[in-house]
């Protein structure tokens, strides 16, 4: 299965409204144009109509069938303030709220929080840092969610294992060192992504260096107490550890290894790295050792969905990670 063409495919079954507010970007803007022109999404760039307008020029691309919201047009600011104000989430007063309506990337974050665009995707120009705080601030964390994480999906050619030979991961690129709390989110955030992206019945397996009581350490304790918050928190979800790698993905392995029943150990298809230096090491491995197509990484764990980029990211990778956020999103709307 070619994950990439299904999502598209889904993406322009429903286009979802995304907020740019990084049009100015030339890379940016190039993808904005080839997204409105497959009809993968609904584009809005956010920003100085004037600049964005003598910038397209200059680099011939047409903005014809794409949304501007003009952040120097005074009347639209008041008007989106006022409103603003008066949702339950702003947590501005009025001197403090009427300052992000002329800030793009903020600007484009409350129009999540109205109502007015699916999805808000950045990163070229903005730190991820700034992008995570900003949407912890304005758009806020899902309910029971302790913190915002990331989750990928690889594609191993020549594999038979978790999914048709693709396999969800998380978290690689954000949380470095989560406690039991922390890593239980991951999970649990993970769950939904990968479920929203694929629709599969996802088997999610906490990965460490050992499996099933194994070994008692530090390490090994924060893996069990995170399952044993997922369980309660989600007890719709099958989260089950501590794994090592192979007793999660491999039936014989596991057979071996766990001696209780379980509906995920041999069969996991999302995998939670104990940290950030398992997960992007582990990462890095299944790439360069397999040939892997990796998706992702996908910011998780908000209210709406938030995106970011790499800063390096060519137009190629920002359509492709705008078409699983569009989908994300579709799968938001629809749990609503």
């Amino acid at each position: 299965m070619d994950l990439m063409q299904t999502l598209r495919g889904r993406a322009a079954a429903r286009p979802m409204r995304v907020a740019f507010p990084e049009g100015d970007n030339d890379t940016m803007m190039r993808a904005v144009r080839q997204l409105a022109d497959e009809g993968l999404a609904q584009c809005v760039l956010v920003g100085d109509a004037g600049e964005l307008a003598r910038l397209a020029g200059e680099r011939g691309i047409s903005l014809d069938g794409i949304e501007v919201v003009d952040v120097t047009d005074e009347a639209a600011n008041a008007a989106c303030c006022e409103r603003y104000l008066a949702h339950p989430d702003c947590r501005y007063k009025p001197k403090g709220a009427a300052k992000r309506m002329t800030r793009p990337l903020e600007r484009a974050l409350i129009m999540q929080v109205l109502g007015d665009v699916d999805v808000m995707f950045a990163g070229i120009a903005n730190a991820t840092g700034d992008i995570i705080l900003a949407g912890q601030t304005i758009v806020g964390l899902a309910e029971g969610v302790d913190t915002i994480s990331s989750c990928g999906i690889a594609q191993v050619p020549g594999w038979n294992g978790g999914e048709d030979g693709l396999i969800g991961f998380g978290d690689s690129a954000v949380c470095v060192d989560p406690t039991p709390e922390e890593l239980a989110s991951i999970a649990c955030a993970s769950c939904d992504t990968v479920a929203a992206l694929t629709g599969w019945d996802v088997r999610c397996a906490l990965l460490s260096h050992s499996t099933d009581g194994s070994m008692d350490n530090a390490l090994v304790d924060k893996v069990r107490a995170a399952r044993d918050i997922a369980n309660e928190r989600r007890p719709d979800l099958k989260i089950d550890g501590e794994f090592q790698f192979d007793a999660a993905v491999r039936p014989d392995v596991a057979t071996k290894k766990v001696c209780r029943e379980s509906a995920v150990a041999g069969r996991a298809n999302l995998l939670i790295w104990p940290d950030i230096n398992v997960g992007n090491i582990g990462v890095k491995i299944i790439q360069n050792l397999t040939g892997a197509d990796a998706y992702g990484p996908m910011l998780q764990g908000f209210k709406k969905i938030v995106c970011d980029c790499s800063r390096s990211a060519p137009v190629s990778e920002i359509v492709g990670n705008v078409v699983m956020s569009c989908v994300r999103a579709q799968a938001l709307a629809e749990g609503e």
